[in-house]
């Protein structure tokens, strides 16, 4: 490994480029500009849920982005142009920092066409659609749902396995979730801090170096430990490995489409942390089943009737549809960034098999020292031996150790080559 001082030009000339996409990104709040405010919930409420929510184009117009979109994209263009003319067309740091200017372009082009069907593209150019397969021939993302929700279907009607009651209220959860974190991020609550919030959808959101907590929700001791390893170990823990980068520091950012990386990974934590449960894994399943049908021609009502069959009341139903089609209208095309979960799941299971099965361990780590994407991987092993980049500082016990993670991805690839209906079929008089 090469040591280099920060200080030098060369890593100086990184770091300044490496600033300037993370002040250039600092006023793009993309779940912020694709939200519905509670007025739209409202009328739908108020017509019984029989009316389509009156969202288009004319809605988005009135919903100020909080920064010109023509300067913008300029200033990304600028950046990629210095990139380019100051570290060479192949330097490794340099290839990562371009694409993420031109993704940051991509998505300003997507807010920009919030209510069209411009918005449904460009969303599943960076994070993907319900109907692509990962490899040809294999399986879609839409099929391998069905598939997970199928073995859910399978387990769901036994009670023994029914969630515990939802007896801790958010001041209960952030409490519990604060002793906890404290133990892996240290004492100090300045570290990561977690705190009740209002105004989030989902029942929990991670920032930079906190955890908020929506305050009206109620959570069980399962929640609490899912929280924990999903966004505290992953979310958060990521984000300040980034900002430890002393030359590197686009890694507190990553580009756009690392979503899919960083929810790939928090899922595979919650998994092997025992922290994940059949609830739990059905939103994931069901978020990839109703964008694939808004892929498909289905409306808000449609979906929203989707998740009153899984059992939902109209009100959960109504957010779950609305998450779908946020940014988009009512009968437009989904807003894809759901998917990440699923996707990234498989794509990082796969990334760390085959990493074991290469023998390349130390590239394993390096998915915890910023907002990193599959795709950077082996250039991110360039940079830590070129001295750029650093190991993370903060890192999930299930990842350090090694030793542990290797003889089980080592015992998943060895079981992989049986064929699981033939052992049903010979197991059928045992089981």
């Amino acid at each position: 490994m090469t040591t280099l001082n920060p200080q030098d030009e060369y890593p100086q000339s990184i770091r300044a480029l490496s600033e300037r996409i993370v002040q250039a990104q600092t006023p793009i709040r993309v779940l912020d500009a694709v939200k519905w405010d509670a007025d739209v919930g409202a009328a739908f409420f108020k017509a019984k849920g029989k009316a389509l929510p009156v969202v288009d184009r004319n809605y988005y117009a009135g919903r100020a982005l909080g920064f010109e979109p023509a300067e913008l994209k300029l200033e990304f263009q600028n950046i990629e142009r210095d990139i380019t003319s100051q570290l060479g067309q192949f330097n490794p740091a340099g290839q990562i920092m371009r694409r993420m200017c031109r993704e940051y372009r991509m998505v300003i082009r997507m807010l920009e066409a919030r209510g069209t069907e411009d918005f449904g593209l460009i969303s599943q150019e960076l994070y993907g659609a319900a109907s692509d397969a990962f490899h040809a021939g294999d399986p879609t993302l839409a099929d391998l749902g069905l598939m997970f929700s199928d073995y859910l279907n399978n387990i769901d009607k036994r009670g023994d396995l029914q969630d515990e009651p939802k007896d801790l209220t958010a001041k209960d959860a952030v409490k519990m979730l604060q002793t906890r974190l404290n133990k892996v991020f240290g004492e100090d609550e300045t570290t990561i801090r977690v705190f009740e919030s209002d105004g989030i959808l989902a029942d929990a959101a991670a920032g930079a170096d906190y955890i908020k907590i929506r305050s009206d929700a109620m959570f069980n001791a399962r929640d609490v430990k899912a929280l924990e390893v999903h966004e505290g170990l992953v979310h958060v823990a990521t984000t300040l490995n980034g900002l430890n980068q002393p030359i590197c520091t686009f890694l507190s950012k990553g580009p756009p489409s690392s979503t899919v990386t960083q929810e790939g990974l928090a899922i595979l934590m919650e998994v092997i942390a025992f922290a994940s449960y059949p609830t739990r894994l059905r939103k994931l399943t069901n978020r990839t089943r109703a964008i694939h049908m808004a892929e498909e021609g289905a409306d808000f009502l449609q979906v929203c009737d989707f998740y009153r069959e899984q059992g939902f009341s109209l009100e959960e139903s109504y957010s779950n549809a609305s998450r779908v089609f946020r940014g988009s209208t009512p009968n437009g095309l989904p807003f894809t960034k759901d998917l990440s979960y699923l996707k990234g799941f498989i794509m990082v299971y796969n990334y760390i098999q085959l990493a074991v099965r290469q023998g390349k361990l130390e590239q394993i780590p390096l998915l915890f020292c910023g907002k990193t994407t599959l795709e950077d991987m082996r250039t991110l092993r360039q940079l830590v031996d070129e001295g750029l980049v650093v190991q993370p500082k903060y890192l999930p016990e299930q990842f350090s150790d090694l030793s542990a993670l290797s003889a089980w991805m080592c015992f998943s690839n060895f079981l992989n080559h049986l064929s699981l209906g033939r052992i049903e079929a010979d197991y059928a008089n045992i089981l």
